[in-house]
């Protein structure tokens, strides 16, 4: 059963999430007002250019003054070289700036994906993760970079340039700006149209990038079933879909742009037409008209770009709100304020009218009472679904009772922190996880600082020295990704050594020796005996060697405790007990079912 926790989606605004955005930017705002400052230079200069230009023709081709053309040739190319300079600083500090926002929202994420409970974890995809960690972050980082500053540098740029064009010609420059407000509320509009199929578009996006991992994940499996072709079909599926929603997205651009280019196109004639005839009838000068056409150009460029940019920025603040979904999802499992850290004496564990539930789903725990005394061996028997593996994962606080408490040492381990909790329980999990670096690293990954002396007693505790020996570099043999170069057996004792290295005063073993084979398990078990010897021990019993050493048996079934006590007893007292003893553990130990008898 899987937890109906979900991310709940935004319902904020756009303008809310892209302000949110932009507080990314608040800790670099030096970078930030040196960027802007650098475009209201260059957009100076942008105003002056035309006027240099104007005076050139007027002035000096108009006039024949060669010195004066000569002069105003020098005076442009030196605006030229400093706006080239102003514009290197302009875009490396508006790069190092956005640059620096994806680099603190995805230590933000990594962090809160860390941080998020088990719960979250269940039902979450880490395809999905991924693609928001990396592909919709970059989106942000492109919209608090250059998407953000073009857009309030065309703004600015189009009222000094009308400004001055209104001061230049009046009539002239209220033709230019006709179609300006037309460039404009088009622009907007289709940004509105365009957010939610650019988030649709985001998800699919997702949905892929999840499928491929999968595939990665499960290649061996897919090439075991020969289902290489069906695989090859599904993805292909969702890359249409994906391949449909970017159809209908270039589609409405390819629309957009057209028509923004021949509204600014049709106002450009305009200007020049009315313009041509005013220099005609000598109310205005050709270099004048040259100006004017120039800061046409430059006021008409930036609402182009409006066109193109507002998209991007739709779908920025799609990806945004993605994000925001994962940073603003509370942990189920938290530290309440102040908890102090677990002060563990002596190991004795107590379930108190516990039960718990996945969500809204039917309770898989129903008032669960039982104590673990420091020292003892608990081993949990049922069948599959019976609710073992959810008792364990409540002492660790991997979910939270939903009713009940569960206290170690008498403290209620909701008030302390998780982990100090935590740090003093080792766990071996039923499904073993290795990661892609050294054996040396595995084993020490609870504890980094280990010594090689340490690491090498915890790896000959759980029978794993020998064989480490005999790989290619010992200790720092590479295992691959998921520990794939290593047999079942190998990569359970493994796991086995890093729960021991940390030396906890709780050991948790799940399944612990479900992947070796019976002389390992042999092994392991005579190592297990000595490790457990001083701790609270609590196994999910698979094997004989379990239960006949259990000092408490509890047999559950459908979330409840229906027998307890010790082997010999419960053989005779509990019929569920024995009929699981008979037909699972029983099978193929014909030593013990001897020594039974």
């Amino acid at each position: 059963m899987k937890p109906t926790v979900e991310i709940q989606p935004s319902r904020a605004s756009q303008s809310t999430i892209l302000w949110r955005c932009f507080g990314y930017l608040r800790p670099h705002w030096k970078m930030v007002a040196g960027v802007y400052l650098t475009m209201v230079l260059i957009d100076l200069i942008a105003m002056v250019n035309p006027q240099v230009l104007r005076w050139a023709i007027d002035q000096g081709i108009g006039a024949g003054n060669d010195s004066l053309l000569t002069l105003a040739v020098v005076g442009l190319l030196a605006l030229v070289l400093i706006k080239g300079v102003l514009t290197y600083y302009e875009g490396l500090w508006t790069e190092v700036a956005s640059q620096n926002v994806a680099y603190d929202l995805r230590n933000a994420l990594q962090r809160k994906i860390t941080e998020l409970s088990f719960s979250f974890h269940d039902q979450a995809e880490a395809g999905d993760l991924l693609s928001r960690a990396i592909q919709d972050v970059e989106r942000i980082r492109f919209l608090t970079g250059r998407a953000v500053f073009r857009i309030i540098e065309s703004i600015f740029l189009m009222v000094i340039t009308a400004g001055v064009m209104l001061w230049m010609n009046p009539r002239l420059g209220l033709l230019a700006l006709v179609a300006m407000p037309l460039l404009i509320i088009r622009s907007i509009r289709f940004g509105r149209v365009f957010r939610p199929l650019s988030l649709e578009i985001q998800k699919q996006l997702s949905v892929l990038t999840t499928r491929v991992e999968q595939n990665l994940r499960g290649v061996r499996v897919v090439k075991t079933f020969a289902q290489e072709e069906a695989e090859i079909r599904r993805f292909a599926i969702e890359n249409q879909k994906w391949y449909d929603l970017s159809a209908r997205a270039a589609k409405m651009q390819s629309n957009n742009m057209p028509l923004l280019n021949l509204i600014a196109d049709i106002s450009s004639v305009a200007i020049l037409l009315y313009g041509g005839l005013l220099v005609i009838n000598h109310a205005l000068t050709l270099g004048e008209l040259v100006a004017f056409t120039t800061y046409v150009a430059q006021i008409v460029t930036p609402v182009r770009y409006l066109g193109m940019v507002l998209p991007a920025i739709t779908i920025a603040a799609a990806s945004a709100e993605r994000v925001f979904e994962i940073l603003d999802t509370a942990p189920l499992v938290a530290d309440e304020p102040g908890a102090p850290p677990l002060v563990l004496t002596h190991g004795a564990v107590r379930f108190e009218n516990v039960s718990f539930a996945y969500g809204r789903q039917t309770g898989v725990l129903k008032d669960i009472n039982f104590v673990a005394e420091p020292h003892q061996i608990i081993a949990l028997l049922g069948a599959t679904g019976s609710g073992k593996t959810s008792v364990v994962n409540l002492i660790p606080r991997f979910y939270d009772p939903t009713a009940g408490r569960i206290t170690i040492d008498g403290t209620d381990i909701h008030t302390v922190s998780l982990n100090s909790l935590r740090s003093q329980i080792g766990m071996v999990l039923q499904e073993t996880t290795l990661f892609a670096a050294s054996i040396r690293e595995n084993i020490a990954f609870g504890k980094p600082d280990a010594t090689q002396r340490e690491i090498e007693a915890a790896a000959q505790a759980a029978q794993a020295h020998e064989f480490i020996l005999q790989m290619p570099d010992g200790y720092d043999t590479e295992v691959g990704e998921r520990g794939r170069t290593l047999s079942g057996g190998q990569k359970q004792r493994l796991a086995i050594a890093r729960a021991l290295l940390t030396d906890p005063r709780i050991l948790i073993l799940d399944d612990a020796t479900s992947s070796v084979d019976s002389e390992t398990e042999h092994l392991i078990q005579v190592a297990l005996d000595k490790v457990m010897q001083g701790r609270t021990t609590f196994v999910i019993a698979h094997r004989l060697s379990t239960v006949h050493s259990a000092d408490l048996i509890l047999v559950l079934d459908k979330g409840r405790i229906v027998a307890r006590g010790r082997h010999a007893d419960l053989l005779h007292s509990s019929p569920l007990y024995a009929s699981i003893y008979h037909q699972q553990l029983k099978a193929g130990s014909t030593n013990i079912e001897k020594k039974d008898q």
